[in-house]
């Protein structure tokens, strides 16, 4: 579909049809919804004289666009034997995952990571990215300390909750 095909049914969003369902063309949004199949996107919002209309899809992601072009060796070092106590599971000074996703531990292949054992950070600093739904989401140093501990490795997925990198 053409862009010009994409401003046709903009221009049917909200318009007078008789497929009008309550002032939208449940048509121009089979239509949307198509669209999203055929050019493998996951949404689309369309805005058109005041009238907005999104339409999403949830389903299995797609490839990450954070590939991996070499092995990358496991970055999960254990705490050291004086590190401080757990506590409900978690090491106190944990820094957990605020959504599921994939992490990555460097702003892209081949690069350095953003942290490591032994590394001060201040806090805001970039400790690492979490990428959910197509976007990248830095994870920010929630206070200043040292790296004590990283619990996960590159490209791994991980869940809500779940340790990232312990900060003493």
């Amino acid at each position: 579909m053409s862009i010009k095909g994409v401003k046709q049914i903009g221009a049917r969003i909200g318009g007078d049809t008789k497929k009008n369902h309550g002032g939208i063309d449940a048509e121009a949004i089979r239509e949307l919804a198509h669209l999203l199949t055929e050019t493998g996107l996951t949404e689309i919002e369309i805005e058109q004289a005041g009238h907005r209309v999104r339409v999403a899809r949830m389903g299995a992601p797609m490839a990450a666009a954070h590939a991996i072009t070499a092995p990358v060796a496991a970055t999960a070092i254990p705490a050291s034997e004086t590190s401080a106590p757990k506590k409900d599971g978690l090491a106190a000074g944990a820094v957990t995952s605020p959504m599921v996703g994939t992490v990555y531990v460097s702003p892209e292949p081949g690069k350095p990571p953003f942290v490591k054992v032994g590394d001060k950070v201040k806090e805001g600093d970039t400790l690492l990215i979490v990428e959910a739904m197509k976007t990248m989401n830095p994870i920010l140093a929630p206070r200043g300390g040292t790296i004590s501990e990283i619990c996960i490795h590159d490209a791994q997925p991980v869940e809500f909750g779940q340790a990232l990198v312990v900060l003493n």
